[in-house]
């Protein structure tokens, strides 16, 4: 049977985990149909202020439409560009207003308007007024870009539930920060519960009854 791991230091959750960032982060999808980035995202967003959501034509084609119903505690204006530059001109007119939790953009694959220039000025925007932005690129490829924070994310087994071991628990990602300005890059596979981040082993390396988390 294997051997569980010891639960690691506190030093072990990325920096970037413990807090809001504000600046512009950028979160590439393990897949098209993979949509458990929006849990990681949503995870980090401040509740107490509605958020600003846009996605591009092919972002909605790609993943469909936002559901603020379906997001409940959360305030989402949600806007529809019709292309890649719209979305862009949207976030940073977004950025401006510090009422916002933070500002979100969908784009698909990699259009021409999404070049380095573009970043920068999200990044600038961003810590300007300190409300977080995150660029959600569907499909796209990490080509040169000015986010602070570059993230990988895919979904991972859920936890144990506690009530019902048949059903799926707190949710969890395989995260991978490939690019960070203030923090050393690294790969975890994480959960969120009781409003934090936490390590959590490998699904391999859980020996049977096994507390169902690692807490960090």
């Amino acid at each position: 049977m294997p051997v569980s791991s010891p639960p690691p230091p506190p030093s072990a959750v990325p920096l970037p985990l413990r807090g809001r960032i504000s600046t512009l982060s950028e979160l590439f999808t393990a897949s098209a149909r993979d949509g458990g980035w929006a849990g990681f995202l949503l995870a980090q967003i401040d509740r107490s202020k509605p958020m600003l959501w846009v996605q591009d034509r092919m972002a909605i084609l790609e993943s469909g439409r936002v559901y603020p119903p379906g997001l409940a505690g959360i305030g989402i204006l949600h806007v529809e560009a019709r292309d890649a530059r719209t979305a862009l001109w949207a976030m940073e007119e977004g950025l401006r207003c510090t009422a916002l939790s933070a500002v979100v953009g969908e784009l698909s694959g990699d259009p021409a308007a999404l070049d380095f220039t573009a970043t920068r000025r999200l990044a600038v925007a961003s810590e300007r007024t300190r409300v977080p932005c995150w660029l959600v690129r569907l499909g796209g490829t990490a080509n040169l870009s000015g986010a602070r924070m570059r993230w990988r994310v895919a979904s991972a087994p859920s936890l144990v539930n506690p009530l019902d071991p048949r059903a799926p628990g707190s949710p969890a990602w395989d995260a991978e920060l490939f690019r960070a300005r203030s923090s050393r890059p690294g790969r975890w596979n994480i959960a969120h519960e009781a409003a934090a981040f936490h390590l959590v082993a490998e699904p391999g390396d859980r020996a049977l009854g096994e507390e169902r988390r690692l807490t960090a």
